[in-house]
């Protein structure tokens, strides 16, 4: 200890000798040393420094010179200097910044004074410093000795060691071998940490806790070295434990004088690599600062350094400073010590590099003082939410942050810049300055919630979780602070809204509608007059009732109400069977509260569930919870009516039971209060499991009668008066609140309903009784009439408005108005574009109205559209050969498949029945023959089920009893890792119920946003090129589009979409499909060409279920085809090897392409 003690006392006084001696040849060098004006400067980089240094030449009357590599002919570097030239042609896009030939050719070519490196590149290569010097061209630096030493590690800290500055102990050398490594682990004990020894920036350095982790890292840190720097050797430290990162500013000339600007915090680090810098350091002790720039300051005489450069330390949490390097140039960070010490540490390069001394330039060290408090964000192209992975694209948007107290340093950030993946992701450098460090914080916090950033992801969502931290704001981080943190990676997502429906619109206007259009017409231009609402809250209406009496309550107070109750359908089941269950939850928002105002004393709107629910989300791109959620804000005093399919809740299968009751409670938690429950097939068991669902959930229940055939008519008896009375003691036993009479198919008449009414209530006489009809045959009106006198009180409103029921029509009419003129903007679905009458032939073929416009138009995608007179014949021969069935979703739709799977193939009844073992069923089909949604009244059809299903399994009794528990939290997690954490529990059962619908709406919302707020026939049609319009995204804030341009298809099969938004001008590039789809031809299947199998029908390919050189048999099935919401399996029509696969997930075909060939 006594020699270490006189070895540092001898060190001392050799400093003081040499400080006195140095302050000396300051006074008297500058008579010596010649100043020489720089006339030019290149910079040997690229980016924002290049940028920095051209001002600050600018700024000093120096002409500027800029090189760039063939992948930066668009950075903005080349263009802010006064002459570019290319260096690296042929080069890899980095390598080009590291031909020192070429570099050094360019600055003899032009006359060059001086070259700059900035920082990174060849910034620390004392190889390139000496190039400059031997070519005669002054380099902005230390001299080449110094930056061999500096960027030497080794040599670097015996200097230290040297100069009595304390360092962290190490090796003294590089290492060559593991086994030395392990010596010095025995030696000093965990953790060790290994590092590059011929370069930085995190590379190269690994930290190892324990002796099993040693050798992976070692070599681990010693093959990224070796990768980043051409060589690997590494040295090891004893690895301190949470320090902090301290680097001190220095800044030297050509006379021996050097003065410290202060330190800097780099603690906030990402795998050894800073991001975000603070000057001057929090909390630091004011003896601890003195040592560290003393230290500093000792180890730049002790080399004679010149220029800038940066002294790093790390400090333990006792205090104790360690040297770590010099950074031998501007450091990225330079900034926030310009901030606070009001130097431009740029110009001061530039002037020492002339010959000019530190006191010529006023830098005295009692002049440098610090002045409040300044912080550097680095806002990356990186992707926090994904390990800070590079993102690369083409900025849309780009808007700053700026305004008092920021400070941005930039290149290439404006919007159309491209992002490369070959350098960098640094974006912009956004430097916030103010008196204290909440003061900057708040200045930064604000400067980058102002940024807009589309096209690529940035890191401003980490950085903005950073200057929210306590911890941060208290100032007391250290090198562990983003580990320690994981809250910090909670990021709140960006919503882009309107860049996101600026896409949309670009897609609509060069590829049409993203709902399928079934009939080329046009939306209307006229926009409907919403009738005028009263001020204040909506008159109480029977929802007040149910929600003071409970469902008992409200059931006695309908059943006791003198004259007629109506629903009111428009929001539901109307534009399901008028307009194929289109209209946008938009349109409806626009009536509800004259709905709310005026029809206070209905018994409900049907607003919810059924098809509306999957259509919402399939093809409407919009979520069915928020159209509940928000029209239960609209109309808070009627009550809201949902179809439930029993069993099958909104869906077309089974599904667990605890998913049914799952869902019934989030329906009643979201607003809905009358659950109509029913079953496609009549099936008790599915109907008793989803009454007892909505009873569980608090919600009134409504047991709906699914009615076909015609109790009036005595030779059609499989369906009697018998059969009716029967299910409807069950449900009344069950506990059903109201009865209802579900007419799907219209085809309830006069006497059959005045027959069916009156028997049933005469035998229920308490219970309500809700007639619900279709009027495709045009006889609707006359059948509510008469099913009114024998006793229902809750027909359809329109149906007999006029009809005992206090309903004003002057309000009627009003509301007639708005939905004729909305009903024009959904033209491409109106059913009067195929179906121009009433239709009596439905007493034939029973098609439920709710389907029948639905078939139709999936008629006309299939390229049937001029058959349909064909497909409804064959739709009567499909019910046969099914048994005769109850038809109502999902019943009809498998009725509807088969059809047009017959259709399709011309095949008559006689020879499907034939041919029943070898045929390709719609899956749908082959799922209800395995007893999938149930079982049919008079059991399934036989041998045809048979021959169908050959070894498949049958469903015995109820499907879902069968199925285990759904695990909610399971689904949650799923959902979430695949999405996000803004799942919310109604997005958890939309999954439930549709797992690959909701995955393709929420990669629908990932792309286009929030397309609910854009008009319908802005959604439908897109705009026209001039054409003006406004966007609400939320009260308050409007967006203003205009639509400017359509640009001519690129190379990449894209178009440019020109609009103006809020006054300025924003493009997008859109893919043009019709395009690229013909620059692709797929190949037909030869029906004469045994082994070719086609597309029995145009869809998309959901799933390939063989290989290539596969075995397999006749039958087996080949692949999922998918279109209009119809799947099917096409199944091999012969035993083979599969020879080549044309397809593959998510082809879309037309009818005939070839799938693939057997032999």
């Amino acid at each position: 200890i006594l020699t270490y003690a006189i070895i540092r006392s001898a060190l001392g006084l050799l400093a003081i000798r040499r400080v006195w001696s140095m302050t000396r040849s300051a006074h008297t060098a500058p008579q010596t040393l010649e100043y020489k004006p720089i006339k030019k400067v290149m910079v040997a980089n690229r980016g924002e420094i290049a940028i920095r240094v051209f001002r600050a030449c600018t700024e000093l009357g120096i002409r500027t010179v800029a090189v760039y590599s063939e992948q930066d002919t668009g950075q903005m570097h080349r263009q802010k200097a006064d002459e570019a030239y290319l260096i690296g042609k042929g080069l890899p896009p980095v390598a080009a910044y590291l031909h020192i030939p070429d570099i050094i050719k360019v600055a003899k070519e032009n006359d060059v004074d001086a070259i700059h490196p900035g920082y990174g590149f060849l910034s620390e290569r004392a190889d390139f410093a000496q190039a400059c010097v031997d070519a005669g061209v002054r380099f902005i630096g230390p001299t080449p000795d110094v930056v061999r030493k500096m960027g030497d590690k080794i040599e670097a800290r015996s200097i230290a060691i040297s100069a009595g500055v304390p360092v962290v102990p190490g090796t003294d050398a590089p290492i060559s071998s593991l086994q030395e490594a392990q010596e010095f682990s025995n030696s000093y004990g965990f953790p060790i940490i290994f590092k590059a020894a011929y370069g930085g920036g995190g590379r190269g350095m690994r930290v190892v806790r324990e002796y099993e982790e040693l050798d992976e890292n070692y070599q681990r840190a010693y093959s990224e070295a070796l990768a980043a720097f051409g060589n690997g050797a590494l040295f090891v430290e004893k690895f301190i434990e949470k320090p902090r990162h301290i680097e001190v500013q220095i800044l030297g000339d050509k006379y021996g004088n050097v003065i410290h600007l202060y330190e800097r915090d780099c603690s906030i680090q990402r795998r050894h690599q800073k991001v975000v810098e603070i000057a001057p350091a929090t909390q630091l002790d004011p003896h601890l600062r003195d040592r560290l720039t003393a230290d500093s300051v000792n180890l730049a005489r002790q080399v004679g350094y010149e220029n800038a450069g940066t002294v790093e330390f790390l400090v333990d949490k006792h205090g104790k400073h360690y040297f770590i390097e010099v950074n031998s140039r501007l450091q990225v960070e330079h900034t926030v010590t310009e901030e606070i010490t009001d130097v431009d540490l740029v110009h001061s390069q530039l002037r020492v590099c002339e010959g000019r001394s530190l006191p010529e330039l006023g830098l005295k060290q009692d002049k440098i003082r610090i002045n409040g408090y300044a912080i550097q964000c680095r806002v990356t192209t990186e992707d926090p939410a994904r390990g800070f992975q590079p993102d690369t694209g083409r900025l849309e948007v780009f808007r700053s942050g700026e305004g008092m107290g920021i400070r941005l340093d930039s290149a290439s950030a404006f919007q159309g810049a491209v992002i490369s993946p070959h350098y960098d992701s640094l974006l912009v450098k956004v430097i916030a300055s103010g008196k204290d460090l909440p003061a900057a914080s708040a200045k930064m916090s604000r400067a980058l919630a102002e940024f807009r950033v589309r096209g690529v992801k940035t890191n401003i969502p980490f950085l903005q979780n950073v200057l929210s931290n306590n911890q941060f704001l208290n100032g007391t981080v250290d090198t562990q602070f983003i580990d320690e943190n994981p809250d910090l990676f909670n990021l709140k997502p960006v919503q882009n809204r309107a860049q996101k429906l600026l896409h949309y619109l670009g897609h609509v206007m060069v590829n049409g509608p993203t709902t399928p259009i079934p009939v080329k017409a046009k939306p209307s231009p006229i926009d409907p007059v919403i009738p005028p609402v009263p001020l204040g809250e909506p008159p109480v209406g029977f929802r007040d009732v149910l929600l003071r009496e409970g469902p008992d309550g409200f059931a006695k107070a309908v059943r006791a109400h003198q004259g007629l109750l109506l629903m009111d359908t428009t929001f539901r089941d109307a534009h399901q069977s008028l307009l194929a269950t289109r209209v946008r939850t938009h349109d409806l928002k626009r009536i509800a509260p004259f709905v709310a105002h005026s029809f206070s004393n209905l018994f409900s709107v049907e607003n919810w569930g059924g098809a509306t629910f999957d259509v919402a989300m399939r093809f409407l791109c919009e979520c069915p919870w928020k159209r509940l959620q928000e029209l239960r804000a609209l109309m808070p005093n009627v009550p809201f009516q949902m179809l439930l399919r029993g069993a099958n809740a909104v869906g077309y299968t089974n599904y667990p039971d605890n998913a049914v009751f799952k869902f019934c409670e989030v329906a009643k938690e979201n607003g809905m209060d009358i659950f109509r429950v029913f079953d496609s097939l009549n099936y008790l068991p599915n109907m008793l499991l989803g009454m007892e669902a909505a009873g569980a959930a608090g919600g009134v229940v409504e047991a709906a009668i699914s009615y076909t055939g015609d109790v009036s008519d005595p030779m059609r008896q499989k369906y009697s008066l018998d059969y009716y009375l029967k299910l409807a003691d069950e449900l009344v036993k069950a506990g059903t609140h109201i009865l209802c009479i579900k007419d799907m198919a219209g085809l309830l008449k006069p006497d059959s309903g005045r027959l069916l009414v009156g028997a049933l209530r005469d035998r229920f006489p308490n219970v309500p009784i809700h007639v619900h009809t279709h009027d495709t045959a045009g006889a609707g009106v006359a059948a509510m009439l008469a099913c009114a006198e024998a006793g229902t009180i809750c027909p359809t409103m329109g149906h007999c408005v006029t009809c005992r029921c206090s309903i004003s029509l002057e309000k009627v009419f009003d509301y007639s108005e708005y939905w004729e003129v909305t009903r024009g903007l959904y033209a491409p679905f109106d059913c009067t574009a195929t179906m121009k009458s009433g239709n009596a032939d439905v007493y034939e073929n029973e098609i439920p109205g709710g389907q029948y416009t639905n078939l139709h138009f999936q008629a006309h995608s299939m390229g049937l559209g001029n058959k349909f007179k064909e497909v409804k014949k064959a739709y009567v021969e499909a019910n046969k050969l099914l048994g005769d069935l109850i038809k109502v979703t999902p019943s009809s739709k498998i009725v509807g498949d088969l059809a047009q799977f017959m259709v399709q193939n011309a095949l008559t009844r006689a020879e499907v029945e034939e041919r029943a073992d070898e045929l390709s069923f719609p899956l749908s089909v082959v799922e209800f023959l395995q007893g999938h949604i149930g079982i049919p009244h008079g059991g399934f059809p036989e041998p045809f089920r048979s021959k169908v299903l050959k070894s498949l399994p049958r469903v015995e009794g109820r499907p879902g009893a069968s199925l285990p528990p759904m695990d909610f939290q399971v689904l949650e997690k799923q959902l979430r890792d695949a999405h996000g954490d803004e799942i919310t529990p109604e997005d958890v059962m939309s999954a439930a119920m549709y797992p690959k619908v909701f995955q393709e709406f929420k990669e629908f919302t990932r792309t286009f946003g929030p397309v609910d707020c854009l008009d319908t026939r802005l959604f439908l049609d897109g705009p026209k090129i001039a054409e003006e319009f406004e966007v609400e995204l939320e009260r308050g804030k409007t967006l203003h589009i205009k639509a400017l341009a359509l640009g001519d298809l690129n190379k990449a099969g894209q178009r440019e979409v020109f609009f103006e938004l809020n006054g300025q001008l924003r493009s997008v590039l859109v893919k043009d499909t019709v395009a690229m789809k013909e620059m692709h031809f797929h190949p037909k299947a030869l029906k004469d060409v045994r082994g070719q199998i086609g597309a029995p029908m145009p869809g998309k390919v959901v799933e390939v279920k063989v290989k290539q050189g596969q075995q397999v048999e006749k039958g087996q099935p080949l692949c999922v085809l998918s279109a209009m919401k119809m799947e099917t399996v096409v199944n091999s029509p012969l035993s083979g090897t599969v020879a080549k696969i044309y397809v593959t997930a998510d082809s879309t075909l037309e009818g005939d392409d070839l799938i693939l060939e057997e032999e």
